[in-house]
């Protein structure tokens, strides 16, 4: 029987909790396929051994990761920890250190879920934004000088490269070629960021120009916020830079009822290296260790670990259970006006799968 090798890193906040949760799950669905297997090995890596090394990852992390199938990412985070410090020296040494150039984030309201926009409004919503991962707004180039005196500075610089910019969009165009609608939006600000984002501009029409099968639009930053909230309906697959769509997914996931749902992949899409999942809630660390963290963003993050692993037909039926779970509406945890913990969300949905099974 074929095995999945997954890295487990649960993190800090919460996510050591939905990682966890998502770990059973996978197990679940494997035995309700019959056709896999999970093995899991847990790195105790983030803020904990920050504290007590300096370090959030060891030095050699990226070699100990580099021979797993995947990574299954929890968050990262925690309140005394400086974020740039929690974020840059491990998700971002993990993302860019394997070149995961592509953030994948589907979006879409959940059965028995009720999001903020009207009911009319909510159940068209079924996105995927694509957004770049490895350079622009986040590329890490800046610095600053004269610390504490009245002239400080302090720059950071929007990283773009014709081939950075022109594999996301390969890449987004490759997603929207892959769902019905075939509509792809390219999310730019090129009338204010007048060199990087025209440029941005200019090769993504050159790319889209060689998918003629694709309906390509595009829309400057601030209007997608108000046509996702106003349109959603008109909205399929987006391509954004790094900044530009860290806030549109989280405008996204909001939509679709809580920042809990969020499932993203990061993805090295040349399979060089392994692609790590995460769900995209954060530590959340205002309820860690209360037990009830929604998971259900895990679960879908662990459904895009498995199709991303080569097993669609589990990876189909691990979402199938967990709309099973919220089209009955019985068992949500409190961010989804339910009153049940994440250990509850996480045996229901095992349920479903062993249902769907019999």
């Amino acid at each position: 029987m074929r095995s999945l090798r997954i890295a487990a890193i649960g993190g800090d906040g919460i996510g050591p909790e939905v990682i966890e949760a998502g770990c059973q799950v996978l197990e679940a669905t494997a035995r309700a396929d019959g056709g896999f297997a999970c093995e899991f090995q847990g790195f105790d890596w983030g803020s904990a051994m920050y504290r007590a090394s300096g370090r959030m990852m060891p030095e050699d992390g990226l070699r100990q990761l580099e021979g797993f199938d995947a990574i299954f990412f929890g968050a990262v985070g925690a309140p005394d920890i400086p974020d740039h410090v929690t974020l840059w020296e491990l998700r971002l040494a993990i993302c860019q250190g394997f070149d995961q150039y592509a953030n994948v984030r589907p979006t879409r309201l959940l059965p028995g879920v009720q999001g903020p926009l009207r009911e009319e409004l909510g159940r068209q919503i079924d996105w995927v934004i694509v957004r770049e991962n490895s350079e622009g707004e986040y590329a890490g180039v800046g610095g600053r000088a004269h610390r504490g005196l009245p002239l400080e500075v302090a720059m950071d610089v929007a990283v773009f490269t014709r081939e950075g910019v022109a594999r996301i969009c390969r890449h987004a165009c490759e997603v929207a070629m892959s769902r019905p609608r075939r509509l792809l939006t390219v999310v730019t600000k090129s009338n204010a960021q007048r060199h990087g984002m025209v440029m941005w501009d200019e090769v993504c029409a050159e790319v889209t120009a060689q998918y003629p099968e694709l309906s390509v639009d595009k829309m400057l930053v601030d209007a997608m916020t108000a046509r996702m909230v106003m349109k959603p309906g008109t909205v399929d697959t987006v391509v954004a830079t790094n900044l530009h769509a860290d806030i549109l997914s989280d405008l996204a996931s909001a939509l679709a009822g809580s920042l809990g749902i969020g499932a993203t992949g990061n993805i090295d899409p040349s399979r060089q290296r392994p692609s790590m999942f995460e769900p995209i809630h954060g530590s959340a660390f205002d309820i860690t260790g209360k037990g009830i963290a929604n998971p259900l963003g895990a679960f879908w993050t662990a459904a895009m670990l498995l199709e991303h692993c080569g097993e669609p037909r589990a990876a189909g039926r691990l979402m199938a259970a967990v709309e099973a779970v919220t089209g009955r509406g019985e068992v949500l945890t409190p961010d989804l006006g339910g009153k049940a913990t994440t250990a509850e969300v996480t045996a229901a949905v095992i349920a479903a799968l062993a249902g769907a099974n019999a």
